[in-house]
């Protein structure tokens, strides 16, 4: 085991020793060349610094395009996606017109998907990739890229979903019923297509309802109400689903207590 410490530490040393001769070195064109091959084997950090080193030298030049273009990915390569990000972006600034311009855009928008944390942390660069890769889709109609992008975007938004839905869930686990109903029911406009859309308004009727059991006395007819209006609107939107039982469960419990809360006609589910 010490034997093979002392083999890796002596490989570093050397490694950082080359290194350092290619930077000390005077010709840039032999740098360039240096740095195109640890590029080629994957050495991203040291390619880095060498085209870093390089690049004022051939600012302006044919060659400084591929230049930027690999000293931007040595950034993504060693997982530095808020640099990688920025020298994309600056990429495109200088080179807005250039043949690799959409790739480039295209990459951009992938940073942002690759610093998408998981569900339960703050969901910034979540929100930002689906907005840039909704933007690439619009000015690139035609990329063969879209349909990755829309995949993405795609994966993003149920990453969005579960954490809305995590969220609404608490409300009503710590007992807040009306903030878990209204966030049930903000989740069926936000995510429309979602195959979880009659979950969402069952879990607002459930949320209605347990509110409408704890209020006050004189609440408790109009909320119960509520219960039965959320329930209509249920049927009303998914008429077929399996959970429909449940929900007329919910519109005779609430029925039941509007005869003893009120003495005016209860309504009915259609």
């Amino acid at each position: 085991m010490k034997f093979s410490l002392a083999c890796f530490a002596v490989l570093i040393l050397a490694g950082c020793s080359s290194l350092n001769k290619v930077l000390k070195n005077p010709d840039p064109h032999y740098k360039l060349r240096m740095a195109e091959q640890y590029y080629a084997k994957k050495k991203y950090s040291q390619a880095q610094q060498v085209y870093e080193d390089i690049m004022p030298y051939f600012r302006g030049q044919p060659e400084f395009e591929d230049i930027f273009y690999k000293y931007a990915y040595t950034a993504y390569y060693e997982k530095d996606y808020m640099n990688a990000e920025n020298l994309f972006k600056n990429y495109l600034e200088v080179f807005s017109n250039g043949p690799r311009s959409e790739e480039i855009d295209y990459m951009r928008a992938y940073t942002f998907f690759k610093q998408s944390p998981k569900a339960a942390l703050d969901q910034t660069p979540t929100l930002k990739a689906i907005g840039m890769f909704q933007t690439f889709i619009n000015t690139h109609l035609g990329s063969a890229r879209n349909k990755d992008a829309t995949a993405i975007i795609d994966q993003l938004r149920e990453k969005l979903e579960v954490k809305d839905r995590n969220a609404a869930q608490l409300y009503y686990d710590i007992g807040q019923f009306r903030a878990a109903a209204v966030a049930f029911n903000t989740m069926l406009n936000q995510y429309a297509d979602t195959p979880n859309a009659d979950q969402y308004k069952l879990m607002a009727i459930k949320s209605y309802f347990r509110f409408a059991e704890l209020s006050v006395e004189d609440k408790k007819a109009e909320r119960f109400e509520k219960v039965i209006e959320e329930a209509n609107d249920f049927m009303d939107r998914f008429p077929e689903s399996p959970l429909a039982k449940e929900v007329k469960e919910y519109v005779t419990k609430s029925q039941n207590n509007l005869k003893i809360y009120t003495n005016e006609p209860a309504k009915t589910t259609t």
